[in-house]
């Protein structure tokens, strides 16, 4: 039986259940949406995030992954990987972790950012990350992890949570020891990633097994993995059952997602700003100017990456970003490409202005 709070959606002939009186709360935070962005390598840096932020509908966003050793040495005034501005919030910082004595100087200096949540990365699959005994590299040493619960709870009393996959293989009991193990120590949210360690993004994520998690443990438990669409949103929810929903790549090719999953499966009242894509990518560049130049281009061409996948041809937009080799270069390729493929768009757009601020 359904209990009556809950409120019953019907999405693509799916139905599934959400409570609406029963927001997302890590701890003592409450969040407007039970949206997550995923922290990504080169992508959510302070101008994705405040491109969101215009587009509407994300409850969290996140940092990039932080390495945890080399954190207390970094300037949040400069710094790529820190750069943030006022509006910001809630902000999760995803820590890198190898060993445990890493912890409490990585957790001062977040202190000193004014963090709202820490996040620990248990999940991340990248060679030279689990060279360096990181990401999923842990979950094979849950002894070790649980030092580094144990100490991160100690030393904070921000909303921590952690971000997994499902491991090396399916082995159901081994996973639900090792979740158990997180709530236990103090995690007050988990994020599950839904592929195996070795399993590509083309893979199609096995949500079911979130839905595994979710019946085992008492604290959140947020989905993650293949959300690219409300259609996919309402799928994950109805075989998960999940928490909250945690977007990734989807967010730099549809930053407008966030506020369409609030309003269409959770109907929150999200204003619907229109998606004009020049504008919006043009919104991403001028964010770019936080940085310092060196650092603009390289990051405008991973968001290009996904950004392009919004038109049939727009591997071209692609190709002409990354061949170019400055900021203003890579600004005109894409004038050039919107020029020709939504001239309706781009004049909606001060195209001079964008490329002196680059120049700048």
């Amino acid at each position: 039986m359904i209990p009556e709070f809950c409120q019953e959606k019907r999405i693509v002939g799916l139905v599934f259940f959400f409570t609406r009186s029963d927001m997302l709360t890590i701890k003592n935070r409450t969040l407007a949406t039970p949206l997550l962005l995923a922290p990504m390598a080169g992508l959510t840096h302070s101008a994705l995030r405040t491109l969101l932020l215009s587009c509407g509908g994300v409850g969290l966003l996140s940092t990039e992954m932080l390495s945890a050793r080399r954190l207390p040495m970094e300037n949040s005034k400069i710094s790529p990987y820190l750069v943030r501005t006022e509006d910001e919030n809630p902000l999760s910082y995803q820590l890198l972790v190898t060993d445990s004595k890493e912890i409490a100087p990585a957790l001062e200096a977040l202190h000193k950012f004014s963090a709202d949540f820490v996040d620990l990365n248990f999940g991340c699959p990248a060679p030279r990350v689990r060279k360096a005994g990181g990401g999923i590299s842990l979950m094979s040493y849950p002894v070790r992890v649980r030092e580094i619960i144990r100490t991160a709870r100690r030393g904070t009393n921000l909303p921590l949570s952690a971000r997994i996959r499902l491991g090396e293989r399916l082995d159901e009991a081994w996973l639900r020891d090792f979740c158990l193990m997180l709530q236990d120590e103090g995690l007050d949210m988990l994020t599950v990633h839904a592929r195996l360690r070795g399993e590509s993004f083309c893979r199609k994520p096995r949500w079911g097994w979130v839905g595994k998690v979710k019946q085992w443990l008492k604290i959140p438990v947020v989905a993650n993995g293949g959300i690219f669409s409300v259609e996919d949103a309402a799928r994950c929810l109805a075989e998960s059952r999940a928490d909250g929903l945690m977007l990734g790549r989807a967010a730099a090719q549809r930053p407008w997602l966030f506020a369409e999953i609030a309003r269409e499966i959770y109907n929150i009242d999200v204003p619907n700003t229109g998606i004009n894509l020049p504008r919006l990518y043009a919104q991403f560049a001028l964010g770019l100017t936080r940085f310092r130049p060196e650092r603009r281009l390289g990051r405008l061409k991973e968001f290009t990456h996904y950004f392009a996948l919004n038109y049939p041809f727009g591997h071209h937009l692609a190709m002409g970003v990354q061949k170019s080799t400055t900021p203003v270069g890579a600004w005109q390729q894409a004038v050039d490409f919107f020029s020709t493929t939504d001239p309706d768009g781009l004049n909606m757009v001060e195209t001079q202005a964008v490329a002196a601020a680059l120049a700048g």
